[in-house]
Protein backbone atom coordinates (compact mmCIF):
# COMPACT_ATOMS: atom_id res chain seq x y z
CA UNK A 1 0.00 0.00 0.00
CA UNK A 2 1.23 3.54 -1.03
CA UNK A 3 1.45 6.10 1.44
CA UNK A 4 -0.11 9.28 0.45
CA UNK A 5 0.19 12.00 2.84
CA UNK A 6 -1.54 15.26 0.91
CA UNK A 7 -4.48 15.42 -1.40
CA UNK A 8 -6.01 18.23 -3.49
CA UNK A 9 -9.50 17.88 -3.83
CA UNK A 10 -12.70 19.79 -4.46
CA UNK A 11 -16.35 19.37 -3.13
CA UNK A 12 -19.25 20.74 -3.85
CA UNK A 13 -22.52 20.15 -1.78
CA UNK A 14 -26.25 19.86 -3.17
CA UNK A 15 -28.34 22.18 -4.41
CA UNK A 16 -31.56 22.63 -3.23
CA UNK A 17 -34.83 21.55 -4.59
CA UNK A 18 -36.64 24.21 -6.35
CA UNK A 19 -40.36 25.48 -5.08
CA UNK A 20 -42.95 24.84 -7.31
CA UNK A 21 -46.44 26.72 -8.21
CA UNK A 22 -49.43 24.70 -7.66
CA UNK A 23 -53.09 24.90 -6.55
CA UNK A 24 -55.67 23.03 -5.10
CA UNK A 25 -58.25 21.53 -7.77
CA UNK A 26 -60.55 19.39 -5.72
CA UNK A 27 -63.81 19.23 -5.92
CA UNK A 28 -66.46 20.47 -3.19
CA UNK A 29 -63.22 23.18 -3.08
CA UNK A 30 -64.71 25.63 -5.26
CA UNK A 31 -61.87 28.39 -4.47
CA UNK A 32 -58.87 26.28 -3.79
CA UNK A 33 -55.55 28.44 -2.73
CA UNK A 34 -51.89 27.74 -3.78
CA UNK A 35 -50.37 24.28 -2.73
CA UNK A 36 -46.73 24.45 -4.12
CA UNK A 37 -44.15 22.73 -2.02
CA UNK A 38 -40.79 24.16 -0.86
CA UNK A 39 -38.00 22.04 -2.15
CA UNK A 40 -35.83 19.73 -0.43
CA UNK A 41 -32.17 21.00 1.35
CA UNK A 42 -28.94 19.86 -0.71
CA UNK A 43 -26.60 17.67 0.69
CA UNK A 44 -24.08 18.82 2.76
CA UNK A 45 -20.19 17.18 2.36
CA UNK A 46 -19.03 15.43 6.00
CA UNK A 47 -15.70 14.44 6.68
CA UNK A 48 -15.22 11.89 9.18
CA UNK A 49 -12.28 10.42 10.93
CA UNK A 50 -11.76 6.78 10.70
CA UNK A 51 -9.16 4.71 12.77
CA UNK A 52 -9.15 2.28 10.09
CA UNK A 53 -7.54 4.30 7.55
CA UNK A 54 -4.10 4.91 7.54
CA UNK A 55 -3.13 7.02 4.35
CA UNK A 56 -4.96 9.32 2.07
CA UNK A 57 -4.39 7.03 -1.52
CA UNK A 58 -8.36 6.81 -2.08
CA UNK A 59 -8.11 10.90 -3.31
CA UNK A 60 -5.04 10.61 -5.82
CA UNK A 61 -7.70 8.82 -7.71
CA UNK A 62 -10.66 10.93 -7.12
CA UNK A 63 -10.46 14.41 -6.72
CA UNK A 64 -13.97 15.96 -7.05
CA UNK A 65 -16.46 14.65 -4.88
CA UNK A 66 -20.95 16.12 -4.66
CA UNK A 67 -23.49 15.60 -2.26
CA UNK A 68 -26.86 14.80 -3.31
CA UNK A 69 -29.02 17.62 -4.64
CA UNK A 70 -32.38 17.75 -3.08
CA UNK A 71 -36.04 17.46 -4.79
CA UNK A 72 -38.24 19.69 -5.81
CA UNK A 73 -41.00 20.71 -4.10
CA UNK A 74 -44.64 18.98 -4.98
CA UNK A 75 -48.10 19.53 -4.88
CA UNK A 76 -50.62 19.43 -1.87
CA UNK A 77 -47.93 21.31 0.24
CA UNK A 78 -45.50 18.53 -0.03
CA UNK A 79 -42.38 19.02 0.57
CA UNK A 80 -39.32 17.74 -1.90
CA UNK A 81 -36.56 15.39 0.10
CA UNK A 82 -33.68 16.71 1.39
CA UNK A 83 -30.57 15.14 -0.71
CA UNK A 84 -28.10 12.71 0.90
CA UNK A 85 -24.98 14.29 3.02
CA UNK A 86 -21.56 12.55 1.53
CA UNK A 87 -19.84 11.80 3.60
CA UNK A 88 -16.33 11.07 3.31
CA UNK A 89 -13.82 9.34 5.73
CA UNK A 90 -10.26 10.35 6.77
CA UNK A 91 -7.77 8.81 8.59
CA UNK A 92 -7.26 10.27 12.20
CA UNK A 93 -4.85 13.12 12.42
CA UNK A 94 -5.97 14.52 8.78
CA UNK A 95 -6.01 18.22 8.95
CA UNK A 96 -8.16 20.28 6.46
CA UNK A 97 -6.95 23.38 4.60
CA UNK A 98 -9.29 25.69 3.05
CA UNK A 99 -6.89 25.30 -0.62
CA UNK A 100 -7.48 28.98 -1.98
CA UNK A 101 -7.03 31.17 1.54
CA UNK A 102 -4.40 28.20 3.16
CA UNK A 103 -6.17 28.19 6.80
CA UNK A 104 -6.69 25.86 8.85
CA UNK A 105 -10.68 24.67 8.94
CA UNK A 106 -10.42 21.43 10.84
CA UNK A 107 -8.06 18.88 12.39
CA UNK A 108 -9.54 15.60 12.84
CA UNK A 109 -7.62 13.63 15.37
CA UNK A 110 -10.22 11.76 17.43
CA UNK A 111 -12.24 8.49 16.35
CA UNK A 112 -15.59 9.55 14.41
CA UNK A 113 -14.92 13.43 14.60
CA UNK A 114 -16.94 15.06 12.02
CA UNK A 115 -16.73 18.12 10.14
CA UNK A 116 -19.19 19.69 7.62
CA UNK A 117 -16.84 20.99 4.68
CA UNK A 118 -19.85 22.13 2.52
CA UNK A 119 -22.99 23.51 3.22
CA UNK A 120 -25.96 22.05 1.38
CA UNK A 121 -28.11 24.71 -0.49
CA UNK A 122 -31.46 25.75 0.84
CA UNK A 123 -34.62 24.16 -0.71
CA UNK A 124 -37.04 26.80 -2.63
CA UNK A 125 -40.25 28.47 -1.57
CA UNK A 126 -43.24 26.78 -3.45
CA UNK A 127 -45.84 29.69 -4.34
CA UNK A 128 -47.99 28.22 -1.19
CA UNK A 129 -45.71 30.02 0.95
CA UNK A 130 -46.40 33.46 -0.40
CA UNK A 131 -50.24 33.53 0.26
CA UNK A 132 -51.48 36.73 1.42
CA UNK A 133 -54.42 39.02 2.04
CA UNK A 134 -53.25 40.96 -0.33
CA UNK A 135 -52.40 38.05 -3.06
CA UNK A 136 -54.56 34.91 -2.96
CA UNK A 137 -53.46 33.28 -5.69
CA UNK A 138 -49.19 33.83 -5.85
CA UNK A 139 -48.07 32.17 -9.15
CA UNK A 140 -44.35 32.08 -8.31
CA UNK A 141 -42.00 30.43 -6.49
CA UNK A 142 -38.60 30.14 -5.20
CA UNK A 143 -35.67 28.21 -6.87
CA UNK A 144 -33.04 26.27 -4.49
CA UNK A 145 -29.83 28.00 -3.54
CA UNK A 146 -26.37 26.08 -5.04
CA UNK A 147 -25.27 24.44 -2.41
CA UNK A 148 -20.97 25.19 -1.24
CA UNK A 149 -18.26 24.62 -3.31
CA UNK A 150 -15.14 25.07 -2.23
CA UNK A 151 -10.74 23.31 -3.27
CA UNK A 152 -9.63 21.57 -0.08
CA UNK A 153 -6.42 20.23 0.60
CA UNK A 154 -6.02 17.55 2.79
CA UNK A 155 -2.55 16.79 5.06
CA UNK A 156 -2.09 13.79 6.95
CA UNK A 157 0.18 13.66 10.18
CA UNK A 158 0.94 10.81 12.01
CA UNK A 159 -0.61 10.33 15.66
CA UNK A 160 2.65 9.03 17.76
CA UNK A 161 3.74 9.98 20.95
CA UNK A 162 7.07 9.29 20.20
CA UNK A 163 8.90 10.02 16.85
CA UNK A 164 12.27 8.67 16.08
CA UNK A 165 14.35 10.98 13.99
CA UNK A 166 17.74 11.24 12.83
CA UNK A 167 20.05 11.23 10.19
CA UNK A 168 19.97 8.33 7.09
CA UNK A 169 21.42 5.39 8.75
CA UNK A 170 21.24 6.17 11.89
CA UNK A 171 19.09 3.26 12.40
CA UNK A 172 15.60 4.40 12.94
CA UNK A 173 13.89 1.54 10.99
CA UNK A 174 16.12 -1.17 13.31
CA UNK A 175 15.66 0.33 16.44
CA UNK A 176 11.83 0.26 15.19
CA UNK A 177 11.69 -3.08 14.55
CA UNK A 178 13.32 -4.09 17.72
CA UNK A 179 10.82 -2.32 19.65
CA UNK A 180 7.72 -3.36 18.01
CA UNK A 181 6.06 -5.94 15.59
CA UNK A 182 7.00 -3.60 12.89
CA UNK A 183 9.22 -4.48 10.05
CA UNK A 184 10.14 -1.60 7.94
CA UNK A 185 12.49 -1.97 4.86
CA UNK A 186 16.09 -2.06 6.22
CA UNK A 187 19.03 -1.67 4.25
CA UNK A 188 22.65 -0.08 4.19
CA UNK A 189 22.10 2.59 2.14
CA UNK A 190 20.73 5.92 2.95
CA UNK A 191 17.33 6.53 2.73
CA UNK A 192 15.84 2.87 2.75
CA UNK A 193 12.90 4.41 4.68
CA UNK A 194 10.71 6.38 2.21
CA UNK A 195 7.72 6.47 4.12
CA UNK A 196 6.78 6.85 7.80
CA UNK A 197 6.75 3.60 9.71
CA UNK A 198 4.42 3.34 12.75
CA UNK A 199 5.08 0.78 15.70
CA UNK A 200 3.02 -0.07 18.81
CA UNK A 201 5.73 -0.39 22.00
CA UNK A 202 4.39 -2.02 24.82
CA UNK A 203 4.15 0.18 28.33
CA UNK A 204 5.20 -2.02 31.73
CA UNK A 205 1.53 -1.06 32.56
CA UNK A 206 -0.06 -3.12 29.77
CA UNK A 207 -1.05 0.29 27.72
CA UNK A 208 0.89 0.54 23.72
CA UNK A 209 2.65 4.12 22.92
CA UNK A 210 2.81 4.47 19.49
CA UNK A 211 6.45 4.91 17.77
CA UNK A 212 6.95 6.73 14.67
CA UNK A 213 9.98 5.99 12.65
CA UNK A 214 10.85 9.51 10.28
CA UNK A 215 12.21 8.99 6.90
CA UNK A 216 16.23 10.11 7.21
CA UNK A 217 16.92 14.43 7.61
CA UNK A 218 19.50 15.79 6.13
CA UNK A 219 20.98 19.24 6.26
CA UNK A 220 18.23 21.42 4.45
CA UNK A 221 15.50 19.16 5.07
CA UNK A 222 13.38 22.23 6.29
CA UNK A 223 14.08 23.92 3.07
CA UNK A 224 12.98 21.09 0.51
CA UNK A 225 16.17 19.14 0.76
CA UNK A 226 16.45 15.22 0.50
CA UNK A 227 12.94 13.41 2.06
CA UNK A 228 12.90 15.27 5.23
CA UNK A 229 10.91 18.28 4.16
CA UNK A 230 7.48 16.09 3.28
CA UNK A 231 7.62 14.28 6.60
CA UNK A 232 8.83 17.03 8.99
CA UNK A 233 4.94 17.17 9.43
CA UNK A 234 4.82 14.29 10.37
CA UNK A 235 6.70 14.94 13.59
CA UNK A 236 4.28 17.99 14.60
CA UNK A 237 1.72 15.62 16.66
CA UNK A 238 4.40 13.65 18.76
CA UNK A 239 5.13 14.26 22.62
CA UNK A 240 8.57 13.15 22.82
CA UNK A 241 11.36 13.17 20.20
CA UNK A 242 13.92 10.72 20.47
CA UNK A 243 16.51 11.26 18.45
CA UNK A 244 19.11 8.36 16.95
CA UNK A 245 22.71 9.36 16.23
CA UNK A 246 25.05 7.23 14.71
CA UNK A 247 28.03 6.43 16.99
CA UNK A 248 30.22 5.30 13.90
CA UNK A 249 30.02 8.46 12.71
CA UNK A 250 32.94 10.81 11.94
CA UNK A 251 31.39 13.50 13.17
CA UNK A 252 28.70 12.47 16.22
CA UNK A 253 28.54 16.04 17.36
CA UNK A 254 28.20 17.72 13.65
CA UNK A 255 25.35 15.07 13.06
CA UNK A 256 23.49 16.21 16.20
CA UNK A 257 23.66 19.82 15.51
CA UNK A 258 22.41 19.36 11.54
CA UNK A 259 19.16 17.85 12.92
CA UNK A 260 18.93 20.42 15.55
CA UNK A 261 19.15 22.80 12.95
CA UNK A 262 16.41 21.73 10.90
CA UNK A 263 14.31 21.22 13.72
CA UNK A 264 14.48 24.85 14.37
CA UNK A 265 14.44 25.93 10.75
CA UNK A 266 11.08 24.07 10.12
CA UNK A 267 9.49 25.50 13.25
CA UNK A 268 6.11 24.67 15.04
CA UNK A 269 8.18 24.48 18.43
CA UNK A 270 9.62 21.12 17.68
CA UNK A 271 12.94 22.44 18.65
CA UNK A 272 11.54 23.34 22.23
CA UNK A 273 9.87 19.26 22.22
CA UNK A 274 11.42 17.10 24.71
CA UNK A 275 14.10 14.76 23.50
CA UNK A 276 15.70 11.90 24.16
CA UNK A 277 19.71 11.91 22.85
CA UNK A 278 20.50 7.88 21.96
CA UNK A 279 24.11 6.82 20.75
CA UNK A 280 22.85 3.87 18.19
CA UNK A 281 25.39 1.43 16.70
CA UNK A 282 28.03 0.85 19.55
CA UNK A 283 27.88 -3.31 18.41
CA UNK A 284 30.14 -1.76 15.36
CA UNK A 285 32.53 0.78 17.28
CA UNK A 286 36.26 0.52 17.94
CA UNK A 287 35.91 1.34 21.59
CA UNK A 288 39.99 1.78 21.30
CA UNK A 289 39.36 4.25 19.31
CA UNK A 290 36.17 6.30 20.17
CA UNK A 291 35.02 7.22 23.60
CA UNK A 292 31.68 6.34 23.95
CA UNK A 293 31.24 7.92 28.00
CA UNK A 294 32.82 11.36 26.56
CA UNK A 295 30.70 11.36 23.89
CA UNK A 296 27.76 11.22 26.22
CA UNK A 297 29.17 13.58 28.05
CA UNK A 298 29.41 16.27 25.32
CA UNK A 299 25.96 15.87 24.04
CA UNK A 300 24.60 16.03 27.37
CA UNK A 301 26.18 19.21 28.01
CA UNK A 302 25.01 20.42 24.36
CA UNK A 303 20.97 19.44 24.74
CA UNK A 304 20.88 19.48 28.01
CA UNK A 305 18.75 16.15 27.76
CA UNK A 306 19.32 12.17 28.82
CA UNK A 307 21.79 10.45 26.91
CA UNK A 308 21.83 6.90 25.76
CA UNK A 309 24.76 4.54 25.03
CA UNK A 310 22.57 1.56 22.79
CA UNK A 311 22.02 -0.75 20.20
CA UNK A 312 19.74 -1.23 18.09
CA UNK A 313 20.65 -4.82 16.95
CA UNK A 314 21.87 -6.42 20.18
CA UNK A 315 19.25 -3.95 22.27
CA UNK A 316 21.63 -3.68 24.56
CA UNK A 317 20.67 -0.25 26.52
CA UNK A 318 17.14 -0.39 25.69
CA UNK A 319 15.87 -0.78 28.58
CA UNK A 320 16.97 1.77 30.28
CA UNK A 321 16.06 4.02 27.36
CA UNK A 322 12.27 3.08 27.39
CA UNK A 323 12.19 3.76 31.30
CA UNK A 324 13.11 7.07 30.67
CA UNK A 325 10.62 7.54 27.24
CA UNK A 326 8.09 6.12 29.67
CA UNK A 327 9.04 8.92 32.24
CA UNK A 328 8.99 11.60 29.83
CA UNK A 329 5.72 10.98 28.04
CA UNK A 330 4.04 10.42 31.57
CA UNK A 331 4.97 13.99 32.21
CA UNK A 332 3.93 15.82 29.25
CA UNK A 333 0.60 14.35 29.44
CA UNK A 334 0.06 15.35 32.92
CA UNK A 335 0.90 18.67 32.15
CA UNK A 336 -1.35 18.67 29.05
CA UNK A 337 -4.17 17.35 31.51
CA UNK A 338 -3.50 19.76 33.51
CA UNK A 339 -3.58 22.62 31.34
CA UNK A 340 -6.95 21.64 29.82
CA UNK A 341 -8.15 20.92 33.50
CA UNK A 342 -7.23 24.84 33.97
Amino acid sequence: MQFIDQAVIEVQAGKGGDGIVAFRREKYVPAGGPSGGNGGKGGSVIFVADTNLQTLLDFRYKHIFKAENGERGGPNNCTGANGKDLIIEVPCGTAIYDGEMDALLCDLVEPGQRFRAAEGGKGGLGNQHFLSNRNRAPEYALPGLEGEHKVLRLELKLLAEVGIIGLPNAGKSTLISSLSAARPKIADYPFTTLVPNLGVVKKPTGDGTVFADIPGLIEGASHGAGLGHDFLRHIERTRVLLHLIDATSEDVIGDFHTIQEELKAYGRGLAKRPQILALNKIDAVDRETVDLDDLAKQLNHLALAPVFIISAVTRAGLDAMLQEIWRVVDEVNALEAAEVGV
